[in-house]
């Protein structure tokens, strides 16, 4: 008995001896490792890689950037099921251990010394937002025992619903799915609290092997996870036997969602990444910032649907330069695998590539990659003159079989009469479109489609904006002397200008000369010797050091006579910033894109502060009005009111600037411009320009309200073609915004400003008109600029009155 006991005795302390070098072995082993985990302010304040997003101003979702996909959610935003879910998947006893369960790790432990192998089991949830969040996911001794040792330190610094929060916004869910927030979008294009029971278990049954258990790569693998998911959780009693049946009986149901994007405004999405990176470096694309931007939805879709149909419109008046490729189709169309067929054939704008799978006498079939088919009538067909070079064009097609034939691989485009048969244009354009009052732009496109070019021409194409860039020239004469009655000769003119280099002979593009001609009718008709010859009379000096009130650097401006026609390069963007300043009445305002910056918690971290257009603020600064356009920028602010906004230097005086308004309003009226009378309004105002050898055509025009600035041309700067002035090219795209932008409002009143005066004048003299001039008409001047008193109805000479129809040139230089 005694040698038992002294055995039992032996054994016993062999057991404590062990058990305490064990617990020396792991105080040891945590005394190593302790420093080297993150203090309990890291555990904290953990930081998500959540993508950048950029919104429009009312809150549609125009992209995002970032590797990793997050929908970063609070605990009361995941279903109970969610929870239980992934107990039953993952840690049925997260609730009852501390982090660790040495129940799981004891099982571990028996594996390693039965098989040899290293396995997972025994990885609470805890421990996997330890690995997840601090460590690094390889298998070895030391890493899993900083693992135990720092699931136990966050158990003691959060609560079990932080954790569990942790866990759901990091769990890799394959897809580029970080978190089931992700999940949810990715796999079902839902929220999660939209999910039903079986696609909770689904995504719950993922983070085993999230790129080969979910259920777009391995369906079946899947399935048999999400049904191993729901029986754990009958067997734990999270559902009854008949929510268990329902579940486990639905079909798959998950499919691949992509980004939702709410608002295609591509352009301007990469617009803020590029100045975010700027400005934040890497972090740009992993902190959560939310952009919110200053475009409007409902004006950036007609933006880009106007902009799309001008462009489809000019590339169907240069004919139809054929399919895409041919392809032999078999006796059973049934047999053909159409969406490997067009494989690699993208969709750009509204355009769907299709096969052409028969063809009779004015109308074709056409298959789409799914299968489905679709039927071109004969409305969409005739437009589709041969041209192999996109110049000379073949003649009209009398059958389908003209333009087309079965096996042709084309794109058609579904209007608001049916399908047309289509093609991507060659040609490129931009609309941008700037809020006078502050200068945020409300919309902008800057080509035919992002993903077939990512080069913005609204910011980044640097064109001649040709007679588009008349009323700045105009807008300088009458702040010298000029009035809208003076008389400028319009005929031939040589000069040999040192600066040019050469002899310049400037002309009409009818070549026609028209004499004599008010300043008025010279702009409404955009007579390019008249705007030279007031060019070189107020000077070019002069006009460059008027012309930085609009935003335009003087090193950027040619210092000669070639100004007056528009020579200078500009974007659309800057064209449409000046115009802002003609728009808004005269004060200079600044374009911008990024209302605000949010971080993840939706703190704004960087609010824009534009300067704005404030017509009424003399008795809110207590000045009088002409003092208050003399004030320095600092002091238009109230005193008293830290955060009032910035207000707009005045840079154009009010009387000049009705005056020059008042002028390109009758562009639109009756010269260049008249197309935009479809509209049917009186208070637009704009301008056309068109440059040399038709290469750029533009129009530009505003009211009150919007400054839109339109745009086409060839990024290879070639010719667009004879005619293709701006009047006819880019015209139609801005009055279909406008008039979509415009509809259901009422015309804005332009209050004529004091200082003003209006008289009878000769519209052949320009002088006050006689008592007994039968052809007198009003103008107005400014105060003490009125013209003398004509002696009697001017005979002797032939005066350009605009009245004459074939006088309406369009601009070149």
């Amino acid at each position: 008995m005694n040698r038992y006991l002294r055995i039992l005795f032996y054994l016993v302390l062999t057991g404590v001896g062990a058990g305490f070098i064990g617990v020396l072995a792991i105080f040891g082993a945590y005394l190593y490792l302790a420093p080297g985990l993150p203090d309990s302010e890291a555990l904290k304040d953990v930081q998500l890689q959540v993508p950048l997003r950029v919104y429009s101003r009312d809150g549609r979702l125009i992209t995002e950037f970032g590797d990793q996909k997050r929908v970063p959610l609070i605990f009361e935003d995941i279903p109970e099921a969610m929870v239980w879910a992934f107990l039953a998947a993952e840690d049925d006893r997260y609730f009852e251990h501390p982090g660790v369960d040495y129940q799981g790790l004891l099982r571990a432990v028996v594996n390693l010394v039965l098989t040899g192998e290293k396995s997972q089991g025994g990885s609470t949830i805890t421990m996997q937002v330890a690995r997840n969040y601090f460590l690094t996911a390889e298998k070895t001794y030391v890493r899993k025992l900083r693992e135990i040792f720092l699931a136990l330190k966050i158990e003691r610094e959060l609560n079990k619903e932080e954790i569990l929060t942790l866990y759901f916004n990091k769990i890799y869910m394959g897809k580029r799915a970080y978190g089931i927030g992700a999940a949810a979008e990715v796999y079902y294009g839902l929220k999660v609290t939209d999910l039903d029971l079986a696609q909770i278990a689904m995504i719950a049954g993922m983070p085993k092997a999230p790129s080969t258990n979910n259920p777009i790569t391995n369906p079946k693998r899947a399935l048999e996870r999400r049904n191993y998911v729901l029986g754990r959780m009958l067997e734990l009693g999270y559902i009854t036997n008949e929510t268990f049946l329902q579940a486990d009986a639905q079909l798959i149901s998950a499919s691949y969602h992509g980004l939702v994007q709410e608002l295609e405004a591509s352009y301007v999405g990469e617009m803020v990444r590029t100045e975010m990176v700027k400005r934040y470096g890497d972090r740009a694309y992993t902190a959560g910032f939310r952009v919110i931007t200053t475009i409007d939805s409902r004006l950036q879709k007609g933006a880009n649907r106007s902009l799309h149909n001008a462009l489809m419109d000019y590339d169907r008046r240069y004919g139809y330069r054929g399919p895409i490729k041919n392809v032999e189709l078999n006796d059973s169309e049934v047999t053909l695998d159409f969406d490997s067929i067009l494989a690699g054939i993208g969709r750009f704008g509204n355009l769907v590539p299709v096969v052409i799978t028969r063809v009779d006498e004015q109308s074709v079939i056409a298959t789409m990659g799914d299968g489905e088919q679709l039927t071109v009538g004969w409305a969409g067909l005739n437009w589709a003159r041969i041209s192999s070079d996109g110049i000379k064009l073949g003649p009209p097609p009398q059958a389908a079989d003209d333009v087309v034939s079965e096996g042709d691989v084309a794109y058609v485009e579904l209007r608001n009469d049916g399908w047309w048969l289509a093609q991507i244009p060659v040609v490129q354009g931009s609309l941008v479109v700037v809020d006078p009052r502050d200068g945020a732009i409300a919309a902008l496109d800057g080509g035919f489609d992002f993903l077939a070019s990512k080069f913005n021409r609204a910011v980044q194409a640097e064109r001649q904006p040709g007679s588009s860039f008349k009323p700045f020239i105009y807008s300088a004469a009458m702040n010298s002397t000029f009035t809208p009655a003076t008389v400028v000769n319009d005929a031939p003119v040589v000069f040999e200008d040192a600066l040019l280099g050469d002899v310049w002979r400037p002309e009409n593009d009818s070549g026609r000369f028209y004499g004599p001609t008010r300043l008025r009718e010279a702009l409404v008709n955009s007579r390019n010797l008249v705007s030279i010859r007031v060019l070189r009379e107020i000077g070019v000096p002069y006009a460059i050091d008027y012309l930085q009130k609009f935003g335009f650097e003087s090193s950027t401006l040619p210092h000669d006579l070639s100004l007056a026609l528009g020579s200078v390069s500009v974007t659309p963007l800057q064209l449409a910033s000046a115009y802002a300043v003609i728009g808004n009445g005269g004060f200079q305002v600044e374009s911008y894109f990024i209302d605000r910056i949010e971080n993840i918690r939706g703190d704004v971290l960087v609010q824009s502060d534009p300067t704005v257009v404030c017509q009424d603020c003399v008795t809110e600064i207590g000045v009088e009005h002409a003092e208050y356009e003399q004030l320095p920028q600092a002091e238009m602010q109230h005193a008293d009111d830290p955060v009032a906004p910035r207000f707009a230097q005045r840079v154009m005086d009010a009387q000049t600037n009705w005056l020059i308004v008042n002028m390109m309003q009758d562009v639109i009226k009756r010269g260049t411009g008249r197309r935009a009378l479809v509209l049917g309004r009186n208070d637009l105002a704009g301008k056309t320009g068109t440059t040399n050898e038709y290469r750029d055509a533009w129009f530009s025009g505003f009211n009150n309200d919007l400054v839109t600035t339109a745009w086409v041309g060839f990024d290879e700067f070639r010719s667009l073609g004879p005619g293709e002035y701006g009047g006819r090219a880019a015209l139609p795209m801005w009055i279909e915004f406008m008039g979509a932008a415009l509809r259901n409002t009422e015309d804005t009143v332009r209050e004529q400003p004091s200082g003003l005066v209006t008289v009878r004048i000769s519209p052949l003299s320009g002088l006050l008109a006689t008592a007994d001039d039968p052809g007198a008409i009003f103008e107005t001047f400014k105060e003490g600029l009125l013209p003398e008193k004509a002696i009697e109805p001017d005979t002797a000479f032939e005066f350009s009155t605009g009245d004459d129809e074939e006088n309406s040139d369009e601009e070149l230089f």
